[in-house]
């Protein structure tokens, strides 16, 4: 196998006496899709927050590209290719979603000065971003505040501004949280194309199993801060333990009853 794009080693972060994450090691290979799951409070956030740079480690190491980064705050991290979309969005309110895409496609080029003058004379980073927000199903709102726009069209918008940024590992933190049942076909049709693509390390932290399910090639899953499974998705949501003591789930479940009906009909 190839070298892990993005690896933790022994990541732990104490609060007072706490370990909210407490020495997981685990290594992410491009191409691949993991989610990341457990019940409430099993350090799924903070560990997204630790690899970022949202958080720093109290010990262990993040490499990513085989370079330790765990030094680096979240800025230097996204320029080095790691994307990042919230479970509360990021956004400038005021600006409209188009203006929003475009600062990431002007940041990611390494457009210094005041990037708010100007910009009407850089056509190519407009263009890049009006492709984003096509990906996204948001164009027909480009012009639109972003703070006037949904909940669901809030979260399209927080993963256009990390497309924007061309990021080679994307991490989703709940991404169809607080979503409508017709929105989260978007956002998973989105996942599922950037999965295809097939040079992307994407993690996922997510609670619907239907939707792991669909889209995880991989499931690590956490409890009180520890690495206590980790495999192939069948094998991982098979284990009793994990079906009764991580997901909350009776161990007669089987992988089949996992299926939702609607995400059936939006992937076939």
């Amino acid at each position: 196998m190839s070298h892990p794009v993005l690896e933790t080693r022994e990541l732990t972060i104490r609060f007072g006496g706490h370990a909210a994450v407490d020495g997981v090691s685990a290594a992410f290979h491009a191409g691949t899709l993991t989610a990341i799951v457990g019940p409430n409070g099993a350090g799924k956030t903070t560990y997204f927050n630790l690899m970022s740079g949202q958080l720093a480690a109290t010990a262990g190491r993040v490499l990513l590209d085989g370079v330790d980064v765990t030094g680096l705050g979240p800025a230097a991290r996204a320029r080095r290719g790691m994307g990042r979309a919230f479970q509360l969005t990021n956004l400038f309110p005021n600006l409209s979603v188009l203006e929003n895409v475009r600062l990431a496609v002007q940041a990611r080029a390494g457009g210094g000065g005041d990037l708010l003058s100007l910009w009407s004379r850089r056509r190519d980073w407009i263009e890049i971003a009006e492709r984003v927000l096509e990906s996204v199903n948001l164009a027909n709102a480009r012009h639109t505040p972003a703070a006037a726009l949904s909940h669901g069209d809030k979260r399209k918008l927080d993963v256009a501004i990390m497309m924007a940024l061309e990021p080679h590992v994307l991490m989703f933190d709940e991404p169809t949280a607080g979503m409508s049942v017709d929105e989260v076909p978007v956002i998973l049709d989105l996942i599922h194309a950037l999965k295809a693509e097939g040079t992307r390390t994407i993690l996922l932290v997510e609670h619907k199993m239907d939707v792991v399910r669909s889209l995880a090639d991989r499931i690590v899953v956490l409890h009180n801060g520890r690495l206590v499974a980790d495999g192939e998705p069948a094998e991982v949501i098979a284990s009793p333990i994990v079906q009764e003591a991580y997901l909350g789930m009776p161990a007669r479940t089987t992988v089949q009853d996992l299926a939702s009906p609607a995400l059936e009909r939006a992937h076939g």
